[in-house]
């Protein structure tokens, strides 16, 4: 199951630091992952998870013993808009209260992450609100700070199907807003 809730709060923060006062205004951001075969949207308020809707697509791609790219990209076409309209009527926050979209920039398959990372422009473009870019795989290892504190430095096997990676950091990462 991809869970695309999990970025790197510190990011986030930074984009909107000016949007909003954190401590005043609570802060809603949707999140949406279309990097391989599944399609989903997410509401978040501050650290809770309000919502984190998927749409499978196992039934497409078991036939072929993998995924089809062109197959993923159709269907991500045909469920996104379900999908995230679904993320935020469970999440019972409108379009318009929404502070930020956040979107999965990659890795993936090429076609599924133009569908995401479309939709999350039009959308956060429609409703002037800042885009923040998240990296599958980093947001894989720092899914496991959502939660509960970890003890650094950590190693960590991140495995997915015919995907291994290897991580080992002494802190977590600091980078900037790219462009």
């Amino acid at each position: 199951m991809t869970s695309i809730y999990y970025f790197w709060w510190e990011n986030v923060h930074a984009v909107i630091n000016n949007y909003h006062t954190l401590k005043e205004h609570p802060i809603y951001i949707l999140g949406i992952e279309s990097s391989c075969d599944e399609t989903s949207a997410a509401v978040s308020c501050d650290v809770h998870v309000l919502s984190n809707i998927i749409a499978s697509q196992t039934l497409i791609h078991r036939y072929y013993g993998g995924v089809v790219p062109e197959l993923a990209s159709r269907a991500h076409q045909q469920k996104i808009i379900p999908v995230v309209d679904e993320a935020l009527r469970k999440a019972k926050v409108t379009k318009n209260e929404l502070h930020a979209v956040a979107f999965t920039r990659g890795p993936g398959l090429m076609g599924a992450l133009l569908v995401g990372v479309s939709f999350a422009k039009s959308f956060a473009l429609a409703l002037d609100i800042p885009l923040i870019e998240v990296n599958h795989m980093q947001a894989h290892v720092l899914a496991h700070f959502a939660e509960e504190n970890q003890e650094l430095p950590f190693s960590l096997l991140n495995r997915f199907r015919r995907t291994y990676a290897n991580y080992f950091s002494e802190g977590l990462p600091r980078h900037g807003n790219r462009r």
